[in-house]
């Protein structure tokens, strides 16, 4: 267990801070306000994309104030890995969705199949609209064509990226920064 403490506490002391607190409490400000001038007449359904969702939906949701409803998934594409291909449902939302204005909110933006799976799982299940919203965008050119969030926090470079919601390994969603690994 020390082994792996040392670990990756010399992988976050080495790891290059992208984005810090205030950058990310800024880029939050902007991206409510967007949110609230298109959707405050609306009374969306603000689903959060577990894991990675989770931080940046909570930081979101504190800024956004007008009615609203408040739901979750659980759907991976990586599990612990790095890469993968196949959607994993681990979670289905228990709201109602037919005729719904949904907000859909994640971590990042990388390549876009979990995000574009998860927009047309809820059209699918008779959404009216399926708005997303990701902090970062991973800035390269292997994108889903035809995919982008309609509210994106920052672009960041091509990278391996930890910290507000992303992991490294399943840690240090927590960070309160964006990060990434040293030499990726």
């Amino acid at each position: 267990m020390n082994d792996k403490i040392n670990e990756l506490n010399t992988l976050l002391k080495e790891a290059d801070c992208l984005i810090n607190t205030e950058q990310l409490h800024s880029v939050l400000d902007i991206m409510a306000k967007q949110i609230t001038n298109d959707l405050s007449d609306k009374i969306p359904l603000v689903i959060c994309v577990m894991n990675g969702g989770l931080i940046p939906s909570a930081a979101l949701l504190e800024r956004l104030h007008f009615p609203l409803e408040l739901d979750y998934i659980h759907a991976t594409r990586y599990g612990m890995k790095t890469e993968g291909n196949t959607l994993k449902w681990l979670h289905y939302p228990q709201s109602e969705l037919n005729g719904r204005e949904i907000l859909v909110i994640d971590d990042i933006f990388d390549q876009g199949h979990t995000l574009e799976a998860i927009k047309e799982w809820f059209h699918d299940q008779g959404a009216k609209e399926v708005y997303t919203a990701t902090i970062v965008n991973k800035v390269h050119n292997r994108k889903v064509e035809n995919m982008r969030p309609d509210y994106i926090g920052i672009d960041v470079e091509d990278r391996f990226l930890f910290g507000y919601g992303m992991d490294y390994q399943g840690f240090f969603r927590n960070l309160p920064g964006i990060y990434a690994v040293k030499g990726s």
